[in-house]
């Protein structure tokens, strides 16, 4: 891609997952990568993988506001400006609404959208008084079409994609692009996690894969390609737009 060599880049949640593949695609095309992520073990582990190029871990909790802020300082006294700020971290419980109670909608909303919101205003600023930069927001084909048992995290993500749109509008004129990518059902831990085990986990499982035309999951390295170009110069022209990857299950 171009125009990322040396480029500063934050990846929230950096560590594992789909966090992992695009802190590691974006390294490979040169960007100095600063990992936020709550488990620094896991971003050091990501920045084994990418051999010798500059990939720095802080260890942050995208939830608190001046904790975020504190960080961004650190990068950009670390590593420079930041040019790219991937919004990655996520988590959910899924369960029906109806089962749930307030402390869990707090830590789904806490991660997934006050994360973003804190890294914004910590970042967005810097970029416009510099005259450029690159945001992108994964948010979740949940978002698109509700997912049930997952409620208030596609409540989050609807309102990151939303967002994001507003964001675009206010900081064109700056030069900061703003987009969202969607992924759809992803091997990851976080997947992992929420399938569990056993026949259920079996049967749940191959429901999804009957819905995605691909007829396969996606893997972490799936949206790395287009993170890297909406990050680059091949992006330049490009705000406000929300892109499903996704293997065609939601064709919206």
């Amino acid at each position: 891609m171009k125009g990322l060599k040396d480029k500063v880049a934050i990846v929230t949640g950096g560590g594992q997952g789909i966090g992992r593949a695009l802190s590691l695609r974006l390294a490979e095309e040169g960007c100095k990568v600063a990992i936020f992520d709550l488990k620094p073990e896991a971003g050091e582990e990501t920045a084994a993988l990418a051999g010798d190029a500059i990939v720095k871990t802080y260890a942050v909790d995208v939830g608190d506001f001046d904790a975020v802020g504190s960080a961004v300082e650190a990068v950009e006294k670390d590593l420079g400006p930041v040019w790219v700020l991937v919004n990655n971290a996520g988590w959910d419980q899924p369960m029906p609404f109806l089962r749930s109670e307030p402390a869990l909608w707090d830590k789904i909303i806490r991660i997934n959208l006050y994360g973003p919101l804190n890294t914004h205003y910590a970042v967005a600023g810097r970029m416009a008084q510099r005259g450029g930069g690159r945001i992108i927001n994964i948010a979740s084909d949940a978002a698109r079409v509700g997912t049930s048992n997952e409620a208030v995290y596609s409540a989050c993500k609807g309102g990151l994609i939303s967002f994001t749109k507003s964001m675009a509008r206010e900081l064109a004129r700056k030069n900061v692009l703003l987009n969202a990518v969607c992924p759809g059902p992803t091997n990851t831990p976080m997947m992992q996690s929420v399938l569990g085990e056993g026949e259920q986990a079996v049967k749940w499982k191959d429901a999804m894969l009957r819905g995605i035309p691909l007829g396969r999951m996606g893997e972490p390295e799936d949206y790395a390609g287009i993170v890297a170009m909406l990050a680059s110069d091949d992006g330049a022209y490009i705000t406000g737009q929300t892109y499903s990857v996704s293997g065609g299950m939601n064709m919206v």
